[in-house]
């Protein structure tokens, strides 16, 4: 268990991530076929090269799941009873194979939950980077966390 407490969680606090992942062109294509996606943008080379871009674009529910699961192991790993809701998603930037990410969140909104004592709810903002530093991704997400066991450091 790494992730953060309910209580530990407040509102203001940016968290910047140390993991960083380079989107890889073998990413993109899995999880487009996976996902039933047919877009030529995300797989096939010789129509995404005639395009504005010059090159594929990697998947963006891809960008979206790696910026959440990046944040992860520092902010909800052991600690979230569950995700509650994405929202306000963006892609300012595109992301390319070979770019590497890397995520920031902030703590936007916590308050207890009023139907569960040993839980609140946090709003968190991830807003990824490419190596440019350029802003590739946002997204709130809204996390059921749980507060610190009574007496226990668990």
């Amino acid at each position: 268990m790494s992730g953060r407490w309910f209580e530990e969680l407040q509102p203001g606090e940016t968290i910047h991530h140390a993991v960083r992942r380079t989107a890889t062109e073998t990413d993109n294509v899995i999880f487009t076929a996976m996902t039933m996606n047919p877009a030529p943008m995300h797989l096939d080379a010789h129509y995404a090269g005639r395009s504005e871009f010059g090159q594929p674009l990697v998947n963006s529910m891809f960008t979206v799941a790696l910026v959440v699961g990046i944040s992860v192991y520092e902010l909800t790993l052991g600690t979230i009873v569950a995700q509650l809701g994405l929202s306000d998603v963006e892609f300012p930037k595109p992301v390319f194979c070979g770019d590497t990410i890397h995520v920031e969140s902030e703590v936007v909104r916590a308050r207890p939950s009023r139907s569960r004592p040993d839980a609140g709810l946090v709003t968190f903002e991830h807003r990824a980077f490419n190596q440019r530093n350029e802003l590739v991704c946002r997204v709130r997400r809204v996390g059921l966390m749980l507060r610190r066991p009574v007496g226990g450091s668990a």
